[in-house]
């Protein structure tokens, strides 16, 4: 293992994408910890860790711990996935938009440019809102979070935060095109990645003070052991695919004779990967971004706290929303038309499937039922932190069924308050991301010559002279 890791800083076009990557990923941590101005952290840090196990927390997960300090990344890229996710729906619905996505790398860039454009302004009315909650906010004991409330603080919070999303937004841009990996995935998963040595102190000092009495010490080997098994699931069915065989008839090209061999259309069980979970979690930060503004509006109020985390009206949409994206992600990422015809102009053919319309609806059948697996085992692995925190919150239903899951356990209803960072969004995100790098990777030391990290990886080997 370590010979091949060595062999990543061999190659030099490899070792400066990686080096640009970690530097970049260090600018990202560095401004972290720079606080914006005017506000007392210590009390807004105390709030965080009162409102742990609720939806604050939750947003907190994927600013890497910067929320709860407010610090200039505190949007982090939130804004940046919900303006892609704003534009991507609107090339549905929209043609011109649409006809601009089909125009190449000229339509990719200025779709490109109006996210940015879009990013800049959810960027201030999201800084807006969070300044102006700040000045009504206090905790226990009537103390303020804002030092100096007025107009120069919200301006200046809003120049701020919408400063550093649009700064993150450009250091996510610079990993895609000049590192390696996905930038966006990769800031995410280094604010969660941070956030790993807090959530091993929370479960020792719920070790040491007994927080679940008797049943700490089996409660914590069932949280290792879940954690474990997790991990092995979300690789496994990352890694699982469905193998479509695919025949090429043997075609003379001048002098030669091409095809005649078989192989194989793989489709990944989750295309998608980790987006469909955060576009839906980014989606639905909306109703609780205007929920800290209404939620005393007689209107309003009820409709917002039934939809916070936790909830069964949350937790139904945030199920839908995943299934939605899952399947919205894939439409756009892979084209069963444009295969079968390309499948057809090279002499392909899939044994009993008639080449062209048939063989595009024929994909399409099996891409609908496997992206509803994958859809299925998001909302599994997602769920899994939210009832591992806030419990199920059945008994929330209005008659007699809320009134039926009153009787239930304390731990199923209210949690465990176990820290997130071993749940499974967490988990997925971490995981999916660490093998989209390293597959990556991999494909770079292979296309080289050298060998991958793992064993059905392969080698390319040079062709040796003959003298």
């Amino acid at each position: 293992m370590l010979e091949k890791l060595s062999n990543v800083f061999r190659v030099p076009d490899l070792r400066k994408r990686i080096l640009f990557t970690l530097g970049l990923l260090a600018v990202y941590r560095f401004g972290g910890h720079i606080p914006t101005p005017g506000i007392n952290a210590d009390l807004l840090s105390q709030f965080f860790d009162q409102n742990r196990g609720t939806f604050l927390g939750f947003v907190d997960l994927f600013s890497g711990g910067q929320l709860r300090r407010l610090t200039i990344f505190a949007l982090g890229i939130m804004p940046y996935i919900t303006a892609s996710i704003i534009l991507q729906l609107m090339t549905v619905v929209y043609e011109p938009l649409a006809k601009l996505q089909k125009e190449g790398e000229l339509g990719r860039k200025k779709i490109t440019q109006w996210t940015r454009y879009l990013t800049l302004l959810l960027s201030a009315v999201q800084s807006l809102g969070i300044a102006i909650t700040l000045e009504r906010q206090t905790i226990s004991g009537g103390t303020a979070f804002v030092n100096n409330p007025g107009i120069g603080f919200v301006l200046m919070t809003m120049l701020t935060l919408t400063t550093g999303s649009v700064f993150i937004m450009w250091l996510g841009e610079q990993i895609t095109e000049r590192g390696i990996g996905n930038g966006m995935s990769l800031l995410i998963f280094a604010g969660i990645v941070v956030g790993l040595p807090r959530g091993v102190m929370d479960l020792f000092e719920k070790a040491q003070s007994q927080a679940w009495g008797a049943f700490t010490v089996p409660a914590m080997l069932l949280l290792v052991v879940l954690m474990v098994a997790v991990v092995a699931f979300i690789v496994f069915v990352e890694r699982s695919e469905r193998r479509i065989p695919v025949q090429y008839a043997k075609r003379v090209v001048g002098r030669k004779i091409m095809g005649g061999q078989s192989t194989h259309l793989p489709l990944r069980v989750n295309s998608g990967g980790v987006m469909p979970v955060i576009f839906a979690s980014s989606v639905l930060t909306l109703p609780q971004t205007a929920g800290a503004l209404f939620k005393d509006n007689r209107y309003f109020g009820p409709m917002l706290r039934a939809l916070s985390w936790g909830e069964p009206l949350y937790t139904l949409l945030y199920a839908i929303g995943i299934i939605f994206f899952a399947y919205f992600y894939v439409s756009i990422v892979f084209n069963p038309t444009e295969v079968a015809d390309n499948m057809r102009k090279y002499g392909g053919f899939i044994p009993g499937i008639r080449p062209g319309a048939r063989t595009a609806n024929y994909i399409n059948d099996i891409l609908t039922r496997i992206t509803l697996v994958g859809a299925l085992y998001l909302i599994l692995i997602s769920f899994i932190p939210e009832w591992m925190i806030t419990g199920i919150h059945l008994n929330h239903l209005y008659g007699p069924v809320g009134a039926f899951f009153e009787h239930l356990p304390t731990w199923v209803t209210n949690g465990l308050g176990v820290n997130f960072y071993f749940g499974g969004t967490s988990l997925l995100i971490v995981v999916g991301v660490a093998m989209d790098t390293v597959n990556q990777v991999e494909s770079q030391l292979v296309m080289r010559h050298y060998e991958g990290f793992t064993p059905r990886s392969g080698r390319i080997r040079g062709r040796r002279a003959t003298w």
